[in-house]
């Protein structure tokens, strides 16, 4: 069989029954999302700012005549917060909020990959004993031996993002 025939066959036998995730960089953690929820991915710019939110709400960006809320995921997890650079990314995600479709941008790090990701190799997420919600971790994820914490962006975004920023603006 020819090498490029086969090859071919084999990506296809992979990612067949399979789910794409984009993956960025948070830290020294790597962390995916559904990617039929990416709108796109920009670089950083500088947001307006919007009084009385949560310190991780950035503030709103004008995205082509859509008000956008930025939200910084690093400050949404509790790290650290880190001066944005030159791979400082904001993954643009649609998400449904009461009914409606809305769209909201994530800053992280950095972009990583997209990943295939089979529904059957998503390992639930270990139970922390703790009293921190982790509702928005769909599961884990082993991809070329690097351990992805898979993420439901609706349940993210709507436990306290939206709610928090949606009477403000």
């Amino acid at each position: 069989m020819n090498t490029s025939i086969q090859a071919d066959a084999e990506s296809m036998e992979q990612t067949a029954g399979a789910n794409q995730y984009l993956t960025f960089i948070l830290g020294t953690e790597e962390y995916g999302i559904d990617i039929l929820k990416v709108q796109e991915i920009r670089s950083w710019e500088p947001v307006t700012h919007i009084p009385n939110t949560p310190d991780y709400v950035l503030g709103i960006v004008n995205l082509r005549g859509t008000v956008v809320p930025v939200i910084d995921l690093r400050l949404r997890f509790n790290m650290d917060r880190e001066e944005y650079g030159a791979t400082t990314i904001v993954v643009v995600v649609k998400i449904e909020h009461e009914g409606k479709i809305r769209v909201v941008g994530m800053v992280a790090d950095a972009v990583s990959e997209v990943y295939y990701v089979k529904e059957e190799d998503i390992r639930p997420t270990p139970d922390i004993g703790s009293d921190i919600s982790i509702d928005f971790i769909k599961g884990l994820a082993t991809v070329e031996d690097k351990l992805i914490i898979l993420l439901e962006i609706d349940v993210l975004v709507n436990s306290g993002i939206l709610a928090d920023v949606s009477s403000k603006i």
